[in-house]
């Protein structure tokens, strides 16, 4: 599976981005997916994910409230929706598909990782 995230970008803080992740095959709808982000100060921390359905999902405590996580099974895609961003939420972020149906907090549970799209929050 092939994976490209989309919709990075500059934002004040306050602002909203989306961001999207397109998979290459009609599989993708066996898997749960994640968002993760990276920073030059942290490693890559989980985000976000959300089951195969789509009728399950979970968030890091940082950005709960914040952010929502949706897919579309039919177009091969999944989204992240970032609003009231914080400069702390500056980083490069990454989709990935899990080994299995539902998503998991931990890297090693994802086997297909996207290219990542860089967020950047000014204050």
């Amino acid at each position: 599976v092939q994976l490209q995230a989309s919709g990075g970008g500059s934002v004040q803080a306050g602002g909203s981005l989306r961001l999207s992740c397109t998979a290459s095959r009609r599989t993708f709808s066996n898997n749960g997916m994640g968002w993760f982000r990276q920073s030059s100060a942290k490693e890559r921390e989980f985000v976000a994910g959300i089951t195969r359905s789509g009728d399950s999902s979970n968030y890091a405590d940082p950005v709960k409230g914040r952010f929502t996580i949706s897919r579309d099974n039919r177009k091969n895609s999944m989204y992240l929706q970032m609003n009231s961003l914080k400069p702390e939420d500056t980083g490069v972020y990454f989709c990935a598909a899990a080994r299995g149906s539902w998503y998991s907090v931990d890297v090693g549970d994802y086997n297909y990782w996207g290219q990542g799209t860089l967020v950047t929050v000014s204050s």
